[in-house]
């Protein structure tokens, strides 16, 4: 997913492959809609829809078919791909198998025993967070608190869409921040910016909207009468093996080691327990990597079509036609934050967004010259923003139907949802306001991004040959 930023080829036409997999996607997913499909816009594979659009760019290379698949293997195997994709299944098999073991069950067990009854709303969005930034998947926070949460809020006395929200609001904020979750991995490795890096500028955006979230939901989510919770079983260290890759990841560990530590710790812990054993233990890590299988081989076809997409000129084209609009760093980081929103409303899946933009906004970086680490963060905050407001995204679909699971009946829709998202609003709020008040770039600031010597591809010419010309100077 490389490109030279000065290449003098530039189509439009070239993007076709990026247009015609969004119109597959996005057009399946709205004709299911129409027809009342449940889950409409996960019933086309994205992954197919990527492999048609990785045909048609084949088409367009006008090239012999062995060198144009030379340009597609290049894109598809370059380092920061494969860097990607070990990582990707790597945190399947620790979430899984932490999960397999109890570990997750016991973290929000544990979370609702302490929380007293009046702070409930307020304490299920913690426990999300939590949750959502330890195991760095949206999707299994809400798949194992919903449940739970709605079935204390109704007896509690509470808002059930608002307790839905927290949710929501909580796994968006995990997956966010998540060291291991997809979106951060494919945000950092597309911008070439380390994981601790973005996470401390990603911080200092999230943290505050997460603080005013909690503060409104203290004022507002308290129940009509509190009620006890009851008794909920949990195990402390089941926990220990989300505490210990979460901290291990922030002191900056190598995320390969940190990854295959938790993978262990919870096997280790899981047998001692007897919530495993060595076979189930093996079976768990082959399920986690299998589980990841769709983003596994999206990113793969997405690397090779954007090198032959580089290669017939649509970055560039692209790239020309945003310098129109962007007229310096402010206006860059706005149309970057545009352009991931506009991409995840057209896919559902941020992930998919990042890995589609991913290379256009390193392009725009290095022409604004916005700190990659700033773009990683800008593109991994709106792309969860979106992700969890959007009304067919998965994260939504699947709170309101385990709510609609627990009463009984199709009482509440995603539209009933979105007006208590209140930490995907206030986060979109923050992020805006910090482009232009930097309280959110410390870490930039005290170690400024070396441009000159950029490891990316498209400035390492350029680099030498600047060297090359002070040392003749000298």
């Amino acid at each position: 997913m490389k490109e030279n930023l000065n290449d003098k080829k530039v189509s439009g036409i070239a993007l076709l492959p990026f247009i015609i997999f969004i119109v597959i996607y996005l057009g399946a997913g709205l004709i299911l809609t129409a027809k009342g499909k449940e889950m409409a816009f996960y019933q086309f594979p994205s992954v197919t829809a990527m492999f048609i659009a990785v045909l048609v760019a084949f088409i367009m290379m006008r090239k012999p078919l062995n060198e144009s698949f030379r340009v597609f293997v290049k894109g598809a195997a370059n380092e920061d791909v494969m860097t990607m994709l070990i990582i990707y299944i790597l945190a399947g098999a620790f979430s899984t198998v932490a999960a397999a073991m109890g570990g997750r069950d016991s973290t929000v067990n544990m979370g609702l025993t302490f929380i007293p009854a009046q702070f409930l709303t307020a304490g299920i969005f913690v426990i999300s967070a939590f949750m959502g930034t330890a195991t760095g998947t949206s999707m299994g926070t809400i798949g194992a608190i919903v449940p739970i949460a709605v079935g204390v809020a109704d007896k509690g006395g509470l808002s059930l869409p608002l307790v839905v929200g927290a949710c929501i609001g909580g796994a968006m904020f995990g997956d966010n921040l998540s060291m291991i979750s997809d979106t951060t991995i494919a945000a950092t490795r597309s911008q070439h910016c380390a994981m601790k890096d973005k996470f401390r500028v990603n911080f200092w955006i999230a943290f505050p909207a997460a603080i005013i979230t909690f503060i409104v939901l203290l004022i507002v989510g308290r129940p009509e009468h509190a009620t006890a919770i009851g008794d909920l079983k949990f195990s402390f260290i089941k926990v220990i093996p989300y505490l210990a890759v979460l901290i291990l990841a922030l002191i900056g560990m190598n995320v390969f080691l940190v990854l295959t530590l938790g993978i262990f710790l919870a096997g280790i812990i899981g047998m001692a327990t007897g919530s495993l054993t060595i076979f189930t233990f093996a079976q768990n890590i082959w399920t986690g990597f299998t589980g990841m299988n769709e983003v596994f081989f999206l990113t793969l076809f997405c690397g090779g079509m954007s090198e032959m997409i580089t290669q017939m000129g649509g970055i560039g084209w692209l790239i020309q036609k945003l310098r129109k609009v962007m007229k310096g760093n402010h206006s860059a980081q706005i149309g970057i934050s545009l352009l991931i929103s506009l991409v995840d409303c057209a896919t559902a899946n941020n992930t998919v967004a990042i890995v589609v933009t991913g290379d256009v906004a390193r392009n725009v970086s290095h022409e604004y010259h916005v700190d990659p680490r700033r773009t990683a963060s800008l593109l991994d905050i709106f792309s969860c923003v979106l992700q969890g407001i959007i009304p067919y995204g998965a994260q939504m679909l699947t709170a309101v139907a385990l709510l609609n699971a627990y009463l009984g009946k199709s009482s509440f829709a995603p539209t009933d949802i979105l007006p208590y998202m209140w930490y995907n609003w206030i986060l979109a709020g923050v992020a805006l306001l910090s482009i232009f008040i930097p309280f959110a770039d410390g870490v930039t600031r005290k170690n400024p991004w070396n441009w000159e010597y950029d490891c990316a591809e498209s400035n390492v010419e350029e680099a030498k040959k600047a060297r090359a010309e002070e040392a003749a100077e000298l």
